[in-house]
């Protein structure tokens, strides 16, 4: 893999679009964007987004008043699982634009700013099935996984055998955060920046998260 400085001048050298140098400016400081797509399916080369959401957080503030928000016509029919999750018809993204017409608005909206979420890559990887052909380059900010950051607070120098539940349900338990509407790419966006605020604050004050006991086996040989 190559060092992420050596991969983001290759992205600026290979930049097709200049308007959208903007990308490879500084980050502004402690500002992330806590982001979640919706999709037709899990199949990043055969499936479509059908809905994008992205919320800007400064310091230890989730900006809910500046964020992101969009359904998307997708080119694919929607499954009756992906339905079941997202509760999205075709009827509801019938009049939508397509994902073209709002991926520039949320690019200049997450400009450059490290992106968090929940299993980021699959919405990246998604994102960026669109974006390198409009710009000729994949996102190049900075990402940080939730679920990362959840397994070092809770499972980090855990003994072998461990039982590890990274679930988005489970890190929610854990954290005391309450479940929104779930699947809904707003609410999971929101959810995954109290998640990231948390454990954040977690890690700085050297907090772990208590992992349950263990109860040892009785063994009546005494072996």
């Amino acid at each position: 893999m190559l060092p992420r400085a050596i991969k983001r001048l290759l992205h600026q050298a290979t930049l097709s679009d200049q308007s959208y140098r903007f990308m490879f400016g500084r980050a502004p400081d402690d500002e992330f964007v806590a982001i979640d797509c919706e999709t037709t399916g899990l199949n990043v080369r055969m499936d479509d987004v059908v809905a994008i959401a992205a919320i800007k957080i400064r310091g230890n503030r989730i900006l809910t008043s500046e964020h992101f928000a969009a359904v998307v016509h997708p080119d694919k029919e929607i499954g009756a699982e992906a339905i079941k999750i997202h509760g999205l018809r075709r009827s509801d993204v019938e009049a939508a634009p397509i994902v073209w017409k709002v991926l520039p608005r949320f690019l200049h909206f997450i400009g450059t700013r490290p992106l968090i979420g929940y299993y980021v890559d699959f919405d990246i990887a998604m994102l960026d099935k669109y974006i390198l052909p409009l710009v000729g380059i994949e996102l190049p900010n900075e990402r940080i996984e939730i679920s990362r950051l959840y397994y070092e607070r809770k499972y980090g120098g855990a003994p072998p055998n461990t039982s590890i539940d990274l679930s988005f349900a489970a890190i929610l338990r854990d954290l005391r955060i309450p479940l929104l509407g779930q699947h809904d790419a707003f609410d999971d966006a929101l959810m995954t920046a109290m998640m990231f605020l948390q454990l954040r604050d977690m890690a700085e004050r050297g907090v772990r998260i208590a992992r349950q006991r263990t109860s040892p086996v009785f063994n009546p040989t005494g072996a």
